[in-house]
């Protein structure tokens, strides 16, 4: 029995497009970040262009959503299971915990990113 499996790369695109834009980053900002031209994700986005499976991972980690939801427009059950007390244990205050949940899931450049802005914010911020 074959079982044949059609990739909607349109379809695809378009879940990139959204979660790009959940994030409020550009196409040029999200190429930047995954080491890609911004000409190749807008060719993604538009379903013009079916990807490698390191590109897609890549994607998929950035946008912080599974393969699943990529491929098929379905997030699998419990790949993001989160439970605060298990990273500081109850003493740890709420914003840290969320602040170490999200420095988590980002890659190496998108730590880099962050500490970029950090430093450039602090500056700005009353110290209360």
């Amino acid at each position: 029995m074959k079982i044949t499996l059609e990739i909607d790369n349109k379809a695809i695109g378009q879940r990139i497009r959204e979660e790009r834009k959940k994030l409020q980053l550009s196409q040029e900002g999200f190429a930047e970040i995954i080491g890609l031209s911004d000409y190749y994700i807008g060719q993604l986005e538009r379903g013009e262009r079916q990807m490698s499976l390191p590109v897609m991972v890549n994607i998929g980690n950035c946008l912080h959503v599974s393969l699943d939801y990529l491929i098929f427009g379905k997030i699998a059950q419990n790949i993001y299971v989160y439970d605060a007390t298990d990273i500081y244990g109850t003493s740890g205050r709420n914003t840290d915990r969320e602040i170490k949940f999200l420095l988590d899931k980002c890659s190496p450049k998108e730590l880099e990113l962050v500490k970029k802005l950090i430093k450039t914010i602090l500056p700005y911020v009353s110290k209360s």
